[in-house]
């Protein structure tokens, strides 16, 4: 699976490989006792057979195979845990950027918000004070007329 692949997986879908790859460690830890218990039955075998080379013979290459597929299954859980560290790290930086960005335009919102109401309240006052001097104005003149 290329990296590329990796990254369009969901973290649902990685976990469910990783699951895999545990299952698959499993599979071979047991395959390892197997084995193992396999080594010591062919020990017995060679120790009734007769001589030390041909045991060690026998032995060496069941260890080997033993060991070269548990290295190969080590690296791919290493290789996908680098990969997956990879992925993870980039989602947090864009989830920090988007973030970052969404804060921003909610700032520059509230300011011309602020801004509107400010003009709106201003606007407000204005209005006011004109009617206000409207009427006091018409109050004055009735009065004027009321003293003459």
């Amino acid at each position: 699976m290329t990296d590329r692949e990796l990254r369009k997986l969901s973290r649902e879908e990685l976990l469910e490989i990783m699951v895999a790859q545990g299952e698959e460690i499993e599979r071979l830890r047991e395959e390892l006792a197997r084995l193992r218990e396999e080594a010591e039955n062919r020990q017995m075998a060679i120790d009734r057979a007769g001589t030390l080379a041909e045991a060690a013979l026998r032995l060496n290459s069941v260890f080997e195979a033993a060991d070269a597929a548990a290295q190969q299954y080590l690296e791919n859980i290493e290789s996908l845990s680098g990969r997956q560290a990879s992925i993870c790290a980039e989602m947090e930086a864009e989830a920090r950027e988007k973030c970052a960005r969404l804060e921003e335009e909610t700032r520059e919102h509230c300011r011309r918000l602020t801004e509107k109401t400010r003009q709106d309240c201003e606007r407000m006052v204005s209005l006011a004070r004109q009617q206000s001097e409207n009427y006091w104005s018409a109050v004055y003149a009735q009065a004027e007329k009321l003293e003459s």
